[in-house]
């Protein structure tokens, strides 16, 4: 019997979780939601997730925006050597003579 309690306690806990974090409301209202359309979806499942906000980004939209992301970090990485490059070839041409100079020479 006391395991039995244990048990109940537990669900007690985790159902005052979900209450807490408002997760019962909103299933609650979804279902309400669902309950109240006239014309039931084919599949309520999907309408649950589009509700719920699971169905989440759409996955070629979030590619998109992980390349933004990427390109621009590429941009900026590309800017950083081309400075870096033309650094070295100011300092390349002190040690260096140009082209100019050895034909002169």
């Amino acid at each position: 019997m006391a395991h039995y309690r244990a048990s109940e306690s537990k669900r007690e806990q985790f159902r005052r979780y979900l209450e807490k974090s408002g997760v019962l409301d909103t299933i609650t209202s979804v279902l309400v939601a669902l309950y109240e359309e006239t014309d039931k979806p084919n599949n309520a499942l999907d309408f649950i997730k589009l509700h719920l906000g699971g169905a989440g980004p759409d996955p070629a939209e979030a590619e998109a925006a992980a390349l933004r992301v990427e390109l621009a970090d590429l941009q900026q990485k590309c800017n950083l050597l081309m400075e870096e490059n033309k650094e070295l070839q100011d300092k390349l041409l002190q040690y260096e003579p140009s082209p100019e100079e050895e034909v002169a020479e």
